[in-house]
Formats: C-alpha cells, sequence, structure tokens
C-alpha cells in the first residue's frame, strides 16, 4: 500500500461525493425491492472504491447485510425455529464482528451472537438459550484457529466460551476479575486470549483454557495507562493494539506486556483520533483503526504512518457509516465493519498481493 500525504480538508468529506451518489441509486434500488415484495432479489452490483481515481484503488466496497435475507435465508428454517413462522430476523445494535476460517460471520447483539454463513444461506445464534452460557450483553467476540468461539459480556462480567456449533463450554472470570470485559484479541502462536475491561482500564491476558498470565495497565493518561479501553487486536509477530479510547490513542506492547510506543493523539487531523473503538491487521500487517466520532476507518503502515482513510458519516449507503464500532480482517483480507446505527455490518476487501494473487489464479504465500 503506497503512503500518500492526505489533504486535510478532504479527511472526512474527500469521498462523501461518490458515496452520495451510489446511496441514492442503492435506496432506489432498494424501494423497487420492498414495493415488489421480494426479498431475494439482488441490487445492482456497485463499484466503489478507495482512493478514487486516478490513484490506484486498495478498498473495494463489497456488500452489507443485517438479516437472514440478506445471505439468502428465505427457506424460514431459523424463523420457524424461533417463532414459529417466517419472518425478517435483523440485527439490533451490533458491536463486535469476528469470522471463522469457513467464512462464517459472528457478530455480537442484544443476548445473542448472530452467525451468518452465506455459503450454506444459513442464519443462526449463540448464547441465547436458557442456562450456563446464556448471553446478556454481549460486546467482544474472537475466534481461536480451533474453532472455539470467545465472547465477553459486560454484565455478566465474564468471557464465554463456546465450541464452533454454539455449545456452551466454559467460562472465564470469576468473582471480580473483570467489571467490563470488552474487546478480545487472541495470540494463537502464545496460546492466549488478552482480555480488555474498560471500567478496570486494563488488559488481562489468559490462557485460551482460562490461567491468568498477565495484567497490563491502570487508569491513568500516561504511556501503558488506559482511560476506558475498548478494543484490542494482535499482530503477526505477537504485538498487542489497544484502542485507549478516551484518551484517544492506540498503544503498543509487546508480548510481554511491555509498552513500545503510542500512534496517534486526540485531534481531527488525519492519523490522529477522537473515538478510536474497532482495529484489525490484513495479511500485511497494515492496522486498520475504526473512530466512532470519525465515522469512518483509517489504514496505517507498520510504523504507524497513515496511508489512507475510508468511509463517511451517513445513512444506509455503501460506505457510509453511523457509529461504527467492531472491526476484523479474515484470512483473505477482507474488512468487516459494523456500523451500529445503521443496523448492519459492511464488507470490504483490500487489493493487495494476496487479493491480486488469487485473481491471477496463483496459489496464496
Amino acid at each position: 500500500m503506497q503512503n500518500k500525504t492526505l489533504p486535510r480538508g478532504d479527511f472526512r468529506l474527500g469521498t462523501l461525493l461518490r458515496v452520495t451518489i451510489m446511496s441514492v441509486l442503492a435506496l432506489s434500488l432498494a424501494l423497487t425491492c420492498i414495493s415488489c415484495g421480494t426479498p431475494d432479489i439482488k441490487p445492482e452490483k456497485i463499484d466503489l472504491f478507495w482512493p478514487l481515481p486516478p490513484d490506484e484503488p486498495k478498498i473495494r466496497y463489497i456488500e452489507a447485510f443485517q438479516s437472514n435475507f440478506d445471505i439468502g435465508d428465505v427457506s424460514g428454517s431459523f424463523t420457524r425455529e424461533l417463532f414459529g413462522e417466517e419472518r425478517l430476523v435483523m440485527l439490533k445494535k451490533p458491536y463486535g464482528v469476528a469470522v471463522d476460517r469457513e467464512n462464517r460471520v459472528y457478530v455480537t447483539d442484544i443476548g445473542r451472537v448472530f452467525v451468518f454463513d452465506k455459503a450454506n444461506r444459513k442464519l443462526s445464534t449463540i448464547g441465547d438459550a436458557p442456562g450456563m452460557g446464556k448471553l446478556k450483553v454481549p460486546i467482544g467476540i474472537a475466534i481461536s484457529q480451533a474453532g472455539k468461539v470467545y465472547v465477553s459480556d459486560s454484565v455478566s462480567d465474564r468471557v464465554f466460551v463456546y465450541d464452533k456449533n454454539g455449545k456452551y463450554l466454559s467460562s472465564i472470570g470469576a468473582g471480580k476479575d473483570f467489571e467490563n470485559p470488552s474487546g478480545l484479541a487472541i495470540d494463537e502462536k502464545r496460546q492466549r486470549i488478552y482480555i480488555a475491561d474498560s471500567k478496570l482500564h486494563n488488559v488481562q491476558a489468559f490462557s485460551l483454557d482460562g490461567k491468568r498470565l498477565l495484567t497490563i495497565g491502570k487508569r491513568g493518561t500516561g504511556q501503558g495507562e488506559f482511560n476506558f479501553p475498548t478494543s484490542i487486536a494482535v499482530d503477526s509477530t505477537g504485538n498487542l493494539y489497544v484502542a485507549d479510547t478516551i484518551t484517544a490513542r492506540i498503544q503498543v506492547f509487546d508480548p510481554e506486556g511491555n509498552y513500545t510506543r503510542t500512534i496517534g493523539e486526540l485531534s481531527d487531523s488525519p492519523g490522529n483520533f477522537v473515538r478510536p473503538k474497532g482495529i484489525g491487521f490484513d495479511s500485511e500487517d497494515h492496522m486498520y483503526v475504526v473512530d466512532t466520532a470519525f465515522q469512518n476507518v483509517q489504514i496505517f503502515d507498520k510504523n504507524g504512518k497513515l496511508l489512507l482513510f475510508f468511509g463517511a458519516g451517513g445513512w444506509s449507503g455503501p460506505g457510509l457509516f453511523m457509529i461504527p464500532a467492531g472491526l476484523t480482517v479474515d484470512h483473505e483480507d477482507r474488512i468487516y465493519v459494523v456500523d451500529q446505527l445503521n443496523k448492519r455490518v459492511q464488507i470490504f476487501q483490500y487489493l493487495g498481493e494476496k487479493w491480486k494473487r488469487k485473481q491471477a489464479g496463483q496459489p496464496a504465500q
């Protein structure tokens, strides 16, 4: 991804005109579908890229989904099981997102986790059945390579663990281990999970089977201190990145929990933040950071230099966000952004080397 100097005035408005035009087209198509009452009609494919021509595109808008109909689940199997009849089931207040190796998309919502399985046209849920493993307010979510699903619950004050079929297995946390667990990140190499706590103002590391390993940080504004940390992520070398949301910065720690550097500060200029939240990394270790205030996603290189941003504030149109929250990047460099008030997940593609090899029919490296 080529570095590029970005004009200050274009930070939140540079792509707004084109996005708005595409939004009008999308809205017209949506209204047409509604009027004909056929939920499986597919809208015309939208070509939307960042940056705009004549620059080489790096990010492409793919699609968005918010209901069972969006993934082709119109058979009624899920909705009949839940409600005894076919009906539209939509996201209500989504927050966190994760993707497994089978490309199933997991989204935390009120009292449950939705699992969107587009390949099999199936929508299912985790954590809404009575008994052990019942979710109240799930926030963060992470999935191990073994297929275990980890979900933080800010009311139950623990992290629930499920198998790939949604069966409850165990939980992490007891007593006062947590007060408001939020973001989760898994370090596969070290077989550990990091858990951010927005009220304790720290990040705790546990083994994947629940043994406490270390605690990072305390409340404050100094280096290695936090003020309501929310989302976290681990890069390919095991470094931990923490969205220190109220202090408006990303703090970086090595695998031993030592502070190493800070990216960004409180400012409305490119490369800085106002309310950073979701974080993720692609296969080239570019860092993607959602900013709820900017209503966009910023992309940084390994050294913390801003490369590009995409998105703008708005209702419903492609590439428009209203209070974006969680973010993840899958093994194919697809970027998933939870668009909270628009009640959907938007999907984008990083057009990097992995994508180019796939388009050329070459094996992944």
